[in-house]
């Protein structure tokens, strides 16, 4: 595990992190893969992991009446998920693969858990939630012009 804390300790969302709290997130840690055409999760469900993508890229989708609406590409570097970190812990979205995909995945039950214990933690991860919104708002407020722009 010693390489997996090494690579999030290196990755922008986590440098600031102390190497105490790059242990607790190797603990609900584990390597995923995806395969092309198949969805890590849709609207409604569940919310109870978090994703850094190694490679590939996954499609976050908003459902409308003329089908599903691409809002955001994520891919290497990216993270993937915030829903599992606030109730009613349910995804707001599809999150559909479109290439061949690995990442590390975390088990947000674990980190929940970790946060409300140790209250430095959960506000570091408080500021990463807020950044991850932060980011898919702006996306998703660039597509709904996109469509806008297109029917005018």
């Amino acid at each position: 595990m010693e390489n997996l804390s090494r690579i999030l300790a290196e990755h922008p969302a986590f440098k600031e992190l102390e190497s105490q709290y790059i242990a607790l997130l190797v603990g609900c840690a584990s390597n995923v893969r995806f395969n092309p055409e198949t969805f890590v999760f849709m609207e409604g469900m569940e919310a109870n992991q978090f994703y850094f993508i190694r490679r590939g890229k996954i499609v976050l989708e908003i459902n409308s009446p003329t089908g599903p609406i691409e809002v955001q590409t994520l891919k290497e570097g990216d993270i993937l998920g915030w829903a599992w970190f606030s109730p009613p812990y349910r995804w707001y979205c599809d999150a559909h693969v479109t290439e061949s995909t690995s990442a590390i995945a975390f088990d947000g039950n674990c980190l929940r858990t970790k946060c409300e214990k140790d209250k430095k933690l959960g506000y570091e991860f408080m500021k990463l939630i807020l950044l991850l919104m932060a980011q898919e708002f702006e996306s998703t407020q660039i597509k709904i012009l996109e469509v806008a722009m297109k029917e005018h």
